[in-house]
């Protein structure tokens, strides 16, 4: 059966993931913009990591816009970002769920911590993430949770949670498909 591990990544993190994947499996990695749709529906096996932005998986539109073509596929989806995400009771896991499968059955779903810098983010997002740090300074420190105050620290101390660690649920996954 062939595989493919396809992703698209802004600044990097997820590009990291999609690479340590396809190295644990031996298969081809590549940027989805760079595989047509037709390309990608020659694979049995299609790993896809996107990065979050406002709860939506960039990316994904590729495959949830065509999903009928998928549905012989055995589909695997890795999205990335900087909040913690722990369980399934989590609201923004459940609203991500909504917002980006609605429309996906039987597809492995996986959430992987990123990096933050604000230093290296390119205009426009320095200013989208300006307003947004606005908006989070808004709220009384009390009523802070541990993802804004972490987000908030982050604009003056880049972190980095990209761990190689982190792909071992995926590749469980993906054995037991026997790939």
């Amino acid at each position: 059966m062939k595989s493919i591990v396809v992703y698209e990544s802004k600044y990097g993190s997820t590009e990291r993931y999609a690479k340590w994947i396809g190295e644990e499996l031996g298969c081809r990695v590549s940027n989805i913009s760079e595989v047509s749709l037709e390309e990608l529906l020659t694979y049995d096996n299609i790993v896809f990591g996107g990065w979050l932005h406002a709860g939506t998986i960039k990316g994904l539109k590729k495959i949830s816009d065509n999903i009928e073509k998928f549905k012989n596929k055995n589909l695997t989806v890795f999205y990335v970002g900087l909040s913690i995400i722990d369980n399934t009771d989590n609201k923004e896991y459940k609203e991500i769920k909504e917002k980006n499968f609605k429309d996906m059955k039987d597809i492995n779903t996986f959430y992987l911590r990123g990096a933050f810098n604000y230093q290296k983010l390119n205009f426009v997002d320095k200013i989208m993430m300006t307003i947004f740090k606005f908006i989070l300074k808004k709220q009384k420190e009390e009523e802070m949770d541990d993802n804004t105050k972490g987000m908030l620290d982050a604009y003056d101390n880049p972190v980095d949670f990209v761990n190689k660690e982190s792909i071992k649920p995926i590749i469980e996954s993906l054995n037991t498909m026997k790939l």
